[in-house]
Formats: C-alpha cells, sequence, structure tokens
C-alpha cells in the first residue's frame, strides 16, 4: 500500500513539471507576407499567411484577422506607400489568434501597441 501511495505522488509530481515544460506562444508578430511567433522555449516559427491566414504553425493553429486603421496618419501612410509602390513597407494591423491542441487560445495584436508611459 506504501508503494502504491509513493508511485502516485511520483506521478503526480511529474505530471505537474510536464505541464511547465509545454511551449506557449509569446509573441506573434507580421510582417507583410509572414507571420512570426515566439515560444516559451526560445523556438522560432514562420508561416507565410498572405497565402494561408488559417493553417498551422509551431503545433498551434492560427487565425489572421486583418483590422482595418481608424488611425487618420497610419491611413495617409499607407496611401503614401502605396503611391511609392512599397506596400509592404508597414507592417499590417491584425489580431492573430493561435489555439492549441487542447483549445486554448492566445490572442496577439500585430503590430504590438506601444507604451507611451514608460
Amino acid at each position: 500500500m506504501k508503494h502504491i501511495a509513493l508511485t502516485l505522488a511520483c506521478l503526480t509530481a511529474l505530471s505537474g513539471c510536464a505541464a511547465l515544460n509545454v511551449p506557449t506562444p509569446e509573441a506573434a508578430r507580421l510582417s507583410d507576407q509572414t507571420l512570426t511567433v515566439t515560444l516559451n522555449s526560445g523556438a522560432v516559427c514562420r508561416a507565410e499567411w498572405r497565402a494561408a491566414p488559417q493553417g498551422q504553425i509551431c503545433g498551434f493553429g492560427y487565425r489572421v484577422n486583418e483590422v482595418a486603421s481608424a488611425n487618420l496618419l497610419r491611413q495617409l501612410a499607407q496611401g503614401l506607400t502605396a503611391a511609392l509602390g512599397a506596400e509592404g513597407l508597414l507592417s499590417p494591423q491584425a489580431e492573430v489568434v493561435l489555439t492549441s491542441a487542447a483549445g486554448q487560445s492566445y490572442r496577439f495584436v500585430s503590430p504590438p501597441p506601444v507604451d507611451l508611459n514608460p
């Protein structure tokens, strides 16, 4: 009986350690064509999101939802870069949703917000 209790305690401790080592997303950033995801394990994965706005990356499902900008300055900058033929110069504004196999969702905004109060 003592052996069974010790075995159960060891299994419980090991399962707790395994949960700590599960890779989770720390950041998701978009360029004009590429989604880059950084995990807490240090792994970095990339996917061509323009070709496939939904798919798999780093073992997570991803979905990119572009957002129309209400910011007048951003709209002017986008118009200027388009007129100059440099459409890919500005990072697109979008929400990136990563979903684990267990159904856990992680949401990121790209480009990340700037903290104006340091």
